[in-house]
């Protein structure tokens, strides 16, 4: 008989993702095409991206056809909605749905529908080795992305994940201040891995940030102000860069801490694209311990984490 498979479908509002992990929960293909953006963009309306999601889907379906070729696919998985909750609708996860839907039904196969923040916290577990560290057990999350800035308590119920909302930003998410930024830099978008290199070739001293979190919430949209201001005054690309991820780790770990003191010294994941950064990854855990990131590939917006929460699930009926 083939070996078994379980394919999975992500389509967010920066990139288009399929996915398929094996019988024994290894992700043997992990295929993104992003969203195209014209130049000085920073992002696109759903009905942007949207469309560029009917145009990518074609591309990536053949690729996904060889891989899946001879292999005997089980169930396809696939994310419908930002995040488990009541009024989490973005139209860009129909265009994901629908392709799930036309696979499963050609070839006569289950479909498991997922958020697409909890595919993230998949993901995140399965590329940082934590999987069995963290199996049964509560922790915190953040999920911090463009389209998000969410400090969780996540609670895994058996194939899937029960999520708590404990906090977050109250205005500018983490990734569109990094965007934002970075365009005003002369940087591409989306700018977060621009910005990274920049950051990395800094060598003067970064300013004291003056973040603003209060207990579990946060306030970033002053942070393009201050960043911009710095670069009118100094010039300095590289330090400006490196400042405004000074500003995300200062302001992501005051909210880490403000968790643990609530609920414990529980292991902390950290998922979403901005999360990929390494500059702010080495100085969480420096700063916190007991922390796990995902590799930069699983980080970012992808359909691993679905393509395994699909086989979690199906595996339990």
């Amino acid at each position: 008989m083939a070996d078994k498979c379980y394919v999975g479908i992500d389509t967010s509002n920066y990139t288009t993702s399929l996915a398929v992990a094996d019988e024994n929960g290894e992700v043997i293909a992990n295929l993104k095409l992003p969203l195209p953006v014209k130049e000085g963009g920073r992002g696109l309306r759903q009905s942007e991206a949207v469309f560029a999601h009917v145009k990518n889907l074609p591309r990536l379906m053949p690729q996904l056809g060889e891989i899946i070729r001879d292999r005997t696919v089980m169930a396809v998985g696939v994310s419908v909605r930002p995040r488990d909750a009541e009024d989490s609708y973005m139209p860009c996860f129909l265009t994901g749905e629908v392709a799930a839907a036309s696979l499963a039904a050609s070839e006569g196969l289950p479909i498991h529908r997922f958020s697409h923040q909890n595919g993230h916290l998949m993901a995140a577990l399965y590329s940082s080795g934590a999987t069995e560290a963290l199996a049964g057990r509560t922790f915190g999350a953040f999920h911090v992305s463009g389209g998000t800035t969410e400090l969780l308590l996540v609670r895994p119920n058996g194939t899937d994940f029960t999520v708590e909302l404990l906090g977050g930003s109250a205005d500018l998410h983490a990734g569109q201040a990094v965007d934002r930024i970075g365009v005003a830099l002369g940087l591409s978008f989306p700018c977060g891995p621009a910005l990274e290199r920049l950051a990395a070739t800094n060598t003067a001293r970064i300013p004291r940030p003056r973040i603003s979190v209060r207990e579990g919430v946060c306030n970033l949209s002053g942070l393009e102000n201050l960043a911009l201001e710095l670069y009118k005054k100094s010039g300095d690309k590289a330090l400006t860069a490196a400042f405004v991820l000074r500003f995300l780790s200062e302001t992501l770990g005051k909210m880490a801490e403000w968790l643990r003191e609530q609920h414990g010294e529980l292991p902390i994941l950290f998922s979403g694209g901005v999360m990929s950064n390494r500059i702010i990854a080495a100085e969480l855990r420096e700063r916190l311990g007991n922390v796990y990131f995902a590799e930069p590939a699983f980080s970012a917006d992808n359909a691993a984490g679905i393509a395994l929460l699909c086989r979690a699930r199906a595996l339990a009926e």
